[in-house]
């Protein structure tokens, strides 16, 4: 079996399903096999076509947790040059990629973000979330517009579908109309190395990173849906003694419509202990965990919710809102919390700072819990869906079905 991966969103710099990509390619390889993986178009191509996109200066990245969808190729300036040559890269690709498909002999073609581009090939595609059709307004008016015009025929288009979560999964069937049958729910992994950490890994963190000795931590792009305005107005609110024995700290760059939470960050929230450290290396980011009194996660909507379930690998206690998708994947090992309910994530901020304790219930098998998210097993049941939708055999000698 050969497949081909659509691997532009790993290009740099790596958003939520960049990264997902990557490691779910890299997992896939390791397991091969006589079985091959292309990550199209490769780092020598890639560079070329993101030179060609972004030209010298690319945007900064958003943290390994971040989430949402990403573009089809990053976004060039708003000009008028800028907006041909970006629409010029785009086809070019999508060219590219249909050749690739039919001059390497493939047997499949995995789209692991959101919309496939159309080839002769039996197409799997992944959906994150339906963030774009449900709540539009949380997201950049082209991005709904390219939704808008190619989500819906690309997925109707595909043989099957692969979801993050069974949250999603019957969103899908919900409100796109699929066939259970046509839908996998498969969890992401988390890497490796978020484990708990020795106590000099997350001291020289800190130490870098000019952090406290406590703090609480919120990680991710700032955009509406995450919801960091609560956690700054909570914040805000609290005793000044609080504030100063256990400070908000964002981790996470300036998002898409995010005025009003850097608006109020740099009125009152930063003069009154917020830290605000934007982009973080990948290497920083298991200290950065390990070493928090707790990770706030109050997002309105997710597909997933990576950072949670990193918290929970290394050790740490969670507080995240009850958006159906993570309450799934913290699977009880965490403080759930409707996030409209500003007063009630005030009272567990203050209640983290003042009780070294709060959260120990939660935190009791969480390690063991997030074990369970594994790319091993990621890849294992992606497998799994490209043999049953080629109608190969699956480990067993059984014979699956072809997806209709």
């Amino acid at each position: 079996m050969r497949v081909i991966l659509n691997g532009v969103s790993t290009l740099k710099p790596k958003t939520g399903v960049g990264h997902t990509t990557v490691n779910l390619h890299r997992a896939l390889a390791e397991q091969g096999g006589a079985d091959s993986y292309w990550l199209y178009p490769g780092q020598w191509a890639g560079g070329v076509v993101w030179g060609v996109v972004t030209g010298p200066h690319p945007p900064s990245p958003s943290p390994a947790g971040g989430g949402g969808a990403d573009h089809p190729l990053p976004p060039r300036g708003r000009g008028t040059g800028g907006g041909v040559l970006l629409a010029a890269a785009k086809a070019a690709y999508r060219l590219h990629l249909r050749a690739a498909a039919r001059v390497g002999r493939f047997d499949l073609y995995h789209e692991p973000n959101f919309v496939p581009v159309r080839t002769h090939l039996p197409t799997v595609v992944t959906v994150h979330d339906l963030s774009v059709v449900l709540h539009p307004e949380w997201h950049p008016a082209d991005r709904v517009a390219f939704h808008d015009r190619h989500f819906r025929k690309g997925v109707e288009a595909a043989a099957h579908v692969i979801v993050v979560s069974e949250s999603v999964r019957r969103e899908a069937i919900d409100v796109l109309g699929l066939r259970p049958d046509r839908v996998t729910a498969i969890h992401n992994g988390i890497g490796g190395q978020y484990r708990p950490q020795t106590p000099e890994v997350v001291a020289e963190v800190r130490r870098r990173l000019g952090l406290p000795a406590h703090y609480l931590l919120a990680v991710g792009t700032i955009e509406p849906r995450k919801n960091i305005l609560t956690l700054l107005r909570a914040f805000c609110d609290l005793p000044t003694a609080v504030r100063g024995a256990c400070p908000l700290v964002l981790a996470g760059g300036w998002g898409w419509k995010s005025e009003p939470e850097r608006d109020l960050f740099e009125a009152e929230a930063r003069h009154k202990g917020a830290v605000h450290l934007g982009y973080v290396a990948d290497a920083d980011l298991p200290g950065l965990y390990a070493g928090a009194t707790a990770l706030l996660y109050p997002s309105f909507y997710e597909g997933f919710g990576l950072p949670p379930v990193e918290m929970l690998a290394c050790g740490g206690g969670v507080i995240a809102s009850t958006a159906a998708a993570v309450r799934e994947v913290v699977g009880g090992h965490a403080q759930l919390l409707d996030p409209h309910d500003l007063a009630g994530w005030r009272d567990s901020m203050r209640r983290i700072a003042t009780e070294p304790g709060f959260l120990n219930e939660y935190r009791r098998g969480g390690v063991a819990h997030a074990g369970r998210f594994t790319w091993d097993r990621a890849a294992d049941q992606t497998r799994a869906v490209y043999r049953k939708v080629l109608g190969l055999a699956d480990r067993s000698g059984d014979v699956l079905r072809p997806a209709a």
